[in-house]
């Protein structure tokens, strides 16, 4: 079984073929340049192919269903051979669960390849086969032509050029969580997080790696995120220590302070160390104390040269990479993978999605203003999911009680501040989740609970969004705050959220809710 993927699927017309409206003649079948050559490197890798179409012409009585199977043949004859094809052959007006954006074409592919959609990646040319791959928890991969709406390219978790270059990252993705080789099982091995809980969730299935391989685990972690700690499958022990070069709020560097840290790393009598950052923090300064300590073997990311302070380097990570993977890529470097079974998705102890859910919940709060969605508007998309009939439960984090009052209003139910063990239940038993960037949108996606993310663009969506959980994404992917990682909101009126619709919330929960039917009009 490969590390990441098991299938790759395709959207036809503009992906896989010149884009011919509603075309029922094979003799204009077209491959996009470069297709033929992406197709095979996939398949050389053992990946499986799939199609995945709209084909709306049928209804519309634009060719027949002979014509349609017609031209299908002649793209098997140039490209295929396929896997498996799923064709909606519906128009907007049937507001069926096949037709994407809606995800029902990718969990059939998904379930004719017996395989599941977070191990798939769908490659296409517009927004709606994005939405599609997202609803169904799979990866995607947009490759623009001209018909591409800039909006749709700013949205999308990830972007290549060509089709080669989207097989490129694809493979590049694979190759990146692909363990070397390493000498036997290790001993005692360090892991450090030391970041908020969102940030220590996202690092849980590259932790899991290093504990199948490893003797014992002992996971360091700031007390931002030790309650993130204490759910995390594979950990043995905690070290809760605050870094000041990581700390978002970091007082100075107090000497004694880190002389004592050198002898607690040094007490935890660790053979080797695996050091897990973000795209823009450095674990040099730490690795400088772990050397100081005694360990012998440090692995980390680092594009600064790093002397004798690591002895693996690990380098090469493309940007963008989704932040679970990054870490996935940094445990690989080390030797590290996951065991045979594990998906790779993020996991809790204690808390697992067990059925469709009871309830939709909300969670006003974010980590930070800018991407906090307005209470004004969480109000009104509360009111719009009772509306409807949901049941509707608001959470609260520390110090959020009276947000998540007001947001509640008369037809919410208040859940009140909770544990974070208490916290993952509540997402477990949920239909869904709408929620910000923040540690609860992992949390959810941890218990494999779907997730309607009202996400400041601030930070990419690929990168930071839920992982390998269906999910839908609402607000401006193009706002001007746009990869400034702003903290406050650069923009009055915080236009990236606030323009969001209770309307497009509620038709987001619908859309998550499809798979769910799906799956038990198959069982």
């Amino acid at each position: 079984m490969s590390e990441l993927f098991e299938a790759v699927l395709f959207d036809r017309d503009g992906t896989l073929i010149e884009d011919v409206p509603y075309n029922g003649d094979p003799a204009r079948v077209e491959p996009m340049p470069g297709a033929r050559d992406a197709l095979d490197r996939l398949r050389a890798a053992g990946l499986r192919l799939g199609v995945v179409t709209n084909q709306s012409g049928l209804a519309r009585g634009r060719f027949t269903a002979g014509q349609l199977a017609a031209v299908n043949r002649r793209v098997d004859e140039l490209l295929g051979p396929f896997d498996t094809w799923q064709i909606c052959p519906h128009d907007d007006t049937a507001n069926c669960h096949c037709r994407k954006p809606a995800p029902g074409m990718v969990i059939a592919a998904a379930e004719a390849l017996g395989v599941s959609p977070a191990r798939c990646v769908m490659v296409g040319d517009i927004g709606r086969d994005m939405d599609a791959a997202q609803a169904a928890g799979a990866a995607g991969v947009l490759v623009p032509t001209p018909v591409t709406l800039a909006t749709e390219v700013a949205a999308a978790p990830a972007v290549a050029g060509t089709l080669t270059a989207a097989a490129d990252l694809i493979l590049r993705r694979e190759a990146l969580v692909t363990p070397v080789p390493r000498p036997g099982r290790a001993g005692t091995v360090l892991v450090v997080r030391s970041d908020s809980a969102g940030d220590v969730l996202i690092t849980g299935p590259a932790i899991r790696a290093v504990a199948a391989g490893a003797e014992r685990v002992i996971l360091l972690c700031g007390p931002r995120g030790r309650d993130a700690a204490e759910l995390l499958p594979g950990v043995d022990e905690i070290v809760e220590w605050r870094l000041p070069w990581i700390d978002a709020q970091p007082g100075p560097v107090d000497p004694a302070d880190m002389a004592a840290l050198t002898e607690r790393l040094r007490a935890t009598g660790a053979d080797e160390a695996v050091v897990f950052t973000s795209f823009h923090q450095s674990a040099l300064p730490l690795a400088l104390l772990m050397r100081m300590a005694g360990i012998d073997r440090i692995t980390a990311i680092s594009e600064d040269y790093p002397g004798s302070l690591l002895d693996v380097r690990h380098r090469g990570v493309p940007p963008g990479l989704p932040e679970p993977e990054r870490a996935r890529s940094v445990a690989a470097a080390a030797g590290f993978a996951l065991p045979a079974g594990d998906d790779g998705r993020l996991r809790v102890i204690g808390a697992a999605r067990r059925g469709p859910g009871e309830y939709v919940v909300v969670h006003p709060g974010a980590s930070c203003e800018a991407r906090s969605c307005p209470p004004d508007t969480l109000r009104g998309i509360v009111t719009a999911l009772a509306a409807v009939g949901h049941r509707v439960l608001v959470t609260a984090g520390p110090g959020e009680r009276h947000l998540a009052a007001y947001v509640a209003g008369d037809l919410g139910e208040e859940a009140g501040r909770t544990s974070m063990p208490e916290l993952a239940a509540i997402l477990a038993g949920a239909a869904c989740v709408v929620v910000g960037n923040t540690g609860p949108a992992h949390l959810a996606a941890a218990v494999g609970t779907p997730v309607v993310s009202l996400y400041a663009p601030t930070v990419p969506y690929g990168q930071w969004g839920p992982y390998r959980v269906p999910n839908v994404r609402l607000g401006d992917p193009a706002a001007p705050c746009r990869d400034t990682r702003a903290t406050t909101c650069p923009v009055g009126g915080h236009p990236c959220l606030s323009t969001i619709e209770p309307a497009e919330v509620v038709s987001a929960v619908a859309r998550l809710a499809a798979p769910a039917e799906i799956a038990e009009a198959v069982a």
